[in-house]
């Protein structure tokens, strides 16, 4: 039958259509945190990203804030470099934090909080050096929820506080080096 042999080539030019499609597709794509370049003058994501410097985040003293603000710091510094040494700075990178904790349940026998909600906010600036131009600012924010546990645990509560205040710090670290590599990349 003559139009079933039609429909069998029409299927096989759509195929091969679709395929020589996504052949030339596929190399438009370039992975954000890939080794290699396009161009053979771009220097890696990887490269560019180490070049900036983490200023020490301002903190009182002796006060949870101070353990927060080191902590985001040192993962910001680790998510920048990968753990290896620094490049010759050419960006400087300013964070101010701002905690905050909310009751999120009580119990209603009891009165006591049954969960808490540990909340992260991080404003940032991005600093070109070599002209001391403002060339990115932004905002990083999020929460994290702990469990209370009962009166006879007394140390969990603040093992528990203290878990999520690093948790959200390494949240905070991921979201601004996610906005700083798609400002490298993208330039805006």
């Amino acid at each position: 039958m003559w139009w079933h042999d039609r429909g069998e080539r029409l299927g096989l030019i759509r195929l091969a259509a679709a395929i020589a499609i996504a052949a030339t597709a596929g190399a438009c794509f370039q992975p954000l945190y890939g080794e290699r370049t396009l161009t053979a003058g771009a220097t890696p994501l990887r490269d560019v990203m180490a070049a900036v410097d983490v200023v020490q985040i301002d903190a009182p003293n002796g006060t949870p804030l101070s353990r927060i603000a080191v902590e985001t710091r040192n993962e910001l510094l680790f998510e920048l470099t990968g753990g290896s040494g620094a490049a010759p700075h050419t960006h400087r990178l300013t964070v101010r934090l701002k905690p905050s904790t909310a009751i999120l349940i009580v119990d209603p026998t009891s009165q006591r909080n049954e969960y808490e909600n540990f909340g992260l906010e991080a404003n940032y600036t991005l600093v070109e050096i070599v002209s001391n131009k403002r060339v990115m600012t932004g905002l990083a924010s999020t929460r994290v929820t702990y469990t209370v546990p009962g009166l006879q645990q007394r140390f969990t509560k603040a093992r528990a506080a203290r878990d999520a205040e690093t948790r959200a710090a390494k949240l905070i670290a991921d979201q601004i080096r996610t906005r700083l590599a798609s400002y490298f990349v993208a330039g805006t």
